[in-house]
């Protein structure tokens, strides 16, 4: 019992005195800025992408025409419209998903 004190408080003291001496190392600075949702601006790598449950009306008014349109495979009938910068898949007529391509 009594080894076991001893081991304890001098692993204790050891990492008292080695949190001092990384304290020392450590320079923080005064005033810390944290980017708000506000204040980010898109990059240019952001792709805007359709939501999910948006019509295929919606889609085609809001991003244009798609580059290249497949037919409805499967039931429920799954679509796929292939943009510059993403593809949007559909189920039925409404968004399911849409994926940046990788260009």
């Amino acid at each position: 019992m009594l080894r076991l004190n001893y081991i304890t408080v001098t692993g204790l003291i050891l990492l008292g005195m080695s949190a001092k001496i990384s304290a020392e190392e450590i320079n923080i600075p005064e005033e810390i800025n944290i980017p708000t949702a506000e204040s980010k601006q898109p990059s240019e790598f952001s792709v805007r992408l359709p939501g999910r449950g948006m019509s295929m009306e919606n889609v085609q008014s809001s991003f244009g025409e798609a580059t290249e349109k497949f037919s409805s495979v499967g039931e429920p009938p799954i679509t796929k419209w292939v943009y510059k910068n993403f593809t949007v898949y559909f189920e039925s007529e409404y968004v399911i998903h849409a994926v940046v391509n990788n260009n």
